[in-house]
């Protein structure tokens, strides 16, 4: 087992890969560097090894992918998460791999919103669009974390070998930063200067589509994390709409005793109906959320069982 592990997932970072290779090498000596090749067509991968990372492919397409491929295959005691574009500064690295081996903090945000992102990021859209995202979930899930989509985090071997990685693209920084609120889990965040990526060097994030599947991905896990706030809400709207149907035909009735639009009284009906439904199957879906976390808490004493076991007993 690692004592800390350095994550770069890649995708033609030709250009920069031996520098981020090297500058972690340099802030992190006694790390192991992995670049997980994700079917690049550049040198990626000649020039990660040549720069003294060991080298791994992911032939399934996606950031997603290879973090799970990753998550998988290596044992750390801390995991050092970054990409391979040059745009996270390796300096940052030290501190936050303390707070994961010295504090057991579960998961290191770093954190590009609160430093240089805004004035380094020339692309206005992915500005925007991080505050939305970051604004969404703190509210939503009631949590903490200033930059929900840096790909620069470290993480605890509980939090790695406990993640259900189910994303498949970009959306998977959302979909870690839920699951560690969701379950509790210590999250810090630390303040990381951020750089634009070099001349030459093109960014693999499409603003639009990727950002329609991180907007996706949070509507899906709050329905899946949150179900009776999630369901309780389509009920209020389907009350709401029952009650809009309702009331005229309700007022009409009251001055001529006579329900003159049968269809719909009807209609109003079945949506109050479905409003019932919709708040129950909210009860329900909770109950079974809150069984799952109890079967969780006992799946992390497992999985500190076999750390200790690989640490000798540490």
């Amino acid at each position: 087992m690692d004592r800390i592990a350095v994550l770069i997932p890649c995708y033609n970072e030709g250009k920069t890969i031996e520098k981020v290779v090297t500058d972690f090498k340099r802030a992190l000596p006694e790390a192991t560097i992995y670049v997980y090749d994700n079917n690049s067509t550049d040198r990626t991968a000649e020039l990660a090894q040549r720069a003294g990372a060991v080298v791994r492919r992911e032939y399934q397409q996606g950031k997603g992918n290879v973090i799970r491929r990753m998550f998988r295959d290596i044992d750390a005691q801390c995991y050092i998460m970054a990409d391979g574009d040059d745009t996270y500064p390796a300096e940052f690295a030290r501190e936050m791999a303390d707070k994961i081996l010295e504090k057991k903090v579960d998961m290191v945000v770093g954190d590009r919103l609160s430093s240089t992102y805004f004035e380094e990021n020339k692309r206005p859209f992915h500005n925007f669009g991080n505050s939305i995202v970051r604004n969404m979930i703190n509210y939503l899930f009631k949590s903490d974390i200033r930059d929900i989509m840096t790909g620069y985090r470290a993480f605890s071997y509980l939090f790695v070998k406990t993640f259900p990685v189910l994303s498949k693209g970009f959306e998977i920084e959302t979909e870690m930063s839920i699951h560690a609120v969701d379950k509790n889990m210590l999250v810090e965040n630390v303040v990381i200067d951020y750089r634009d990526r070099p001349e030459g060097s093109e960014s693999k994030l499409n603003t639009y589509s990727d950002g329609m599947k991180v907007l996706k991905t949070i509507f899906r896990l709050f329905k899946n994390y949150r179900p009776l706030q999630f369901f309780s809400a389509l009920a209020l709207v389907l009350v709401l709409i029952s009650a809009g149907f309702f009331i005229p035909v309700f007022i009409a009735f009251l001055q001529t005793g006579v329900v003159e639009r049968m269809p719909t009284l009807v209609v109003s009906g079945f949506t109050m109906l479905a409003a019932i439904q919709s708040l129950f199957s909210g009860l329900l879906l909770a109950t079974m959320n809150q069984k799952n976390r109890h079967d969780f808490e006992m799946q992390l004493i497992h999985t500190a069982e076999i750390y200790h076991r690989k640490n000798g007993g540490i």
